[in-house]
């Protein structure tokens, strides 16, 4: 019995975290947007959901501001590594480059501004 108890209380554990993690990684990606939607434009989550591959999340979502920025829906792929470590983004123009990469996550993400500016912070 004890073998058994030890073992779901792994899995539930297990279950805890990657849960956690997905959080976060929806959190990073959905934090990306407003820095890559189109200058001018505010944007609104419409869905969170599953990338390409398993380790990959699909933020789509909408802006408001000029009616040419705002005619179509948008989208950006957020890949990730171990854990919730970002390593590409991709939007409907393409991949970021390296450098872009680079800088969306050092200078943006992680800080107060991106987590006021979340579009999904108040929502589901």
């Amino acid at each position: 019995m004890k073998p058994a108890r030890f073992g779901l209380l792994a899995l539930l554990a297990l279950t805890a975290c990657e849960s956690s993690v997905d959080r976060q990684r929806a959190t990073t990606c959905r934090r990306a947007v407003p820095a890559l939607a189109p200058p001018g434009t505010i944007p609104k989550v419409l869905r969170i959901g599953a990338g390409p591959t398993p380790d990959d999340l699909r933020v789509d979502y909408a802006v408001t501001g000029p009616s040419t920025q705002a005619a179509r829906q948008r989208w950006i792929v957020c890949g990730f590594g171990p854990g919730a470590e970002l390593l590409a983004v991709t939007t409907e123009h393409g991949p970021l480059s390296g450098a872009a990469l680079h800088l969306l996550k050092h200078y943006y993400l992680d800080t107060p501004e991106a987590a006021a500016a979340d579009p999904g912070s108040g929502g589901p």
